[in-house]
């Protein structure tokens, strides 16, 4: 008899250390994707506007429900097309012919895990391109002269655009969301050891009342 106890306590304890070691393993695996760096740096000075701005992840982002939006000081919209994802970087092509000044990058994507992460982060232009004029430029140079202030407008919108610019946003994808998401094996492994902790304590307790009952007849004997 106790024999049948140790063995049954020593089945129990090593099971719960298994499940334990399991779920610890999937712990890391199931945190939530987070950004790891942006581009450029937030709070990083550059000499001229950049063709993109782009957002490093701990995962891959899943291609659907992205979206950048690349402002100068004074409002205006500089993200162009769609957000493009590659590996685990999310990357925003602005348009040509920004001003100096600051700039505010607000971004969303929807993490490996189905869970939708955003931030800002800001960087600022020292340099505009040639021919473009200043985020905050003041009201008295536009109305100095009615020729410079057509030229500065001719200058502003050297980039063709229709209405306002609008930011980034991806494209919905042609496969499943989750598709390429890797398969919890933790869960299986769990179930594995739940189903052989059951069968182990079945087969116990059937050898367990077998015991008692050769026992009764002999004794009754």
């Amino acid at each position: 008899m106790r024999q049948i106890r140790r063995q049954l306590l020593g089945l129990v304890l090593g099971s719960f250390i298994l499940a334990a070691t399991s779920l610890g393993l999937a712990g890391p695996a199931s945190a939530h994707d987070a950004a790891e760096s942006t581009s450029p740096a937030q709070g990083a000075s550059l000499a001229a506007p950049p063709e993109e701005v782009s957002v490093t992840f701990s995962n891959k982002p899943l291609g659907i429900g992205s979206s950048f939006s690349v402002k100068d000081s004074g409002g205006t919209e500089w993200a162009d097309g769609s957000v493009q994802i590659v590996d685990n970087v999310a990357t925003q092509k602005l348009r040509q012919g920004g001003p100096s000044g600051a700039y505010t990058v607000a971004w969303r994507v929807v993490g490996s895990d189905s869970h939708p992460i955003e931030g800002t982060f800001t960087f600022t232009v020292t340099g505009g391109a040639p021919g473009a004029a200043p985020s905050a430029a003041a009201p008295s140079s536009a109305a100095s002269s009615g020729t410079s202030a057509a030229g500065s407008s001719t200058a502003a919108g050297t980039v063709p655009s229709m209405g306002t610019a609008q930011p980034g946003v991806t494209e919905e994808p042609s496969s499943p969301a989750r598709a390429g998401e890797p398969f919890q094996w933790s869960i299986v492994i769990f179930a594995v050891v739940a189903v052989g902790l059951l069968v182990a304590l079945g087969m116990l307790a059937r050898r367990r009342l077998n015991g008692d009952g050769d026992a009764g007849e002999k004794g009754g004997e």
